[in-house]
């Protein structure tokens, strides 16, 4: 869930920046969140999978 807590933080960063003019900052810290959430979504995706298949009992 900290993976998760991280890119949704990056995400309200851009936001504000994006709010503020701050445009360089606003596409990176998109291009961070987003890099984030894919992590964390083949994280997510690998375990339920084995959760489904390998470890049960």
């Amino acid at each position: 869930m900290t993976l998760l807590k991280w890119a949704l933080l990056f995400f309200v960063i851009s936001v504000v920046a994006g709010i503020l003019g701050f445009t360089g900052v606003s596409a990176a810290s998109a291009d961070v969140a987003r890099i984030l959430f894919y992590i964390f979504l083949v994280i997510f995706l690998v375990l339920l999978i084995l959760g489904l298949t390998i470890f049960r009992v």
